[in-house]
């Protein structure tokens, strides 16, 4: 499903205009975004949780040269599935 399939089907299940649904889902991606920047976290009980980590710098090798590479430090955003979408899945 891709972000207008999304749209679409938050539209019909909300009974709401595709309009208003894609500054819904737009809104949503938004607000997690912006908390994530900020260094924040989202839970959403039941769902899942999007944290922040951080990953340390380190030594990498190009596989077509066998060079070595350094990586920078960096923050990355994670997602971890609560037990009600597991569930669902499953």
């Amino acid at each position: 499903m891709n972000k207008n399939e999304l749209v679409s089907a938050v539209a019909d299940a909300a009974s709401i205009s595709k309009g208003d649904a894609q500054s819904a889902v737009d809104a949503v991606f938004s607000v997690i975004t912006g908390e994530l920047k900020k260094g924040g976290d989202v839970r959403l009980v039941g769902f899942g949780n999007f944290t922040v980590s951080k990953r340390a710098a380190s030594t990498g090798r190009n596989p077509q040269t066998g060079a070595e590479v350094q990586i920078p430090a960096r923050t990355v955003p994670k997602f971890s599935a609560g037990k009600g979408l597991k569930d669902a899945v499953n």
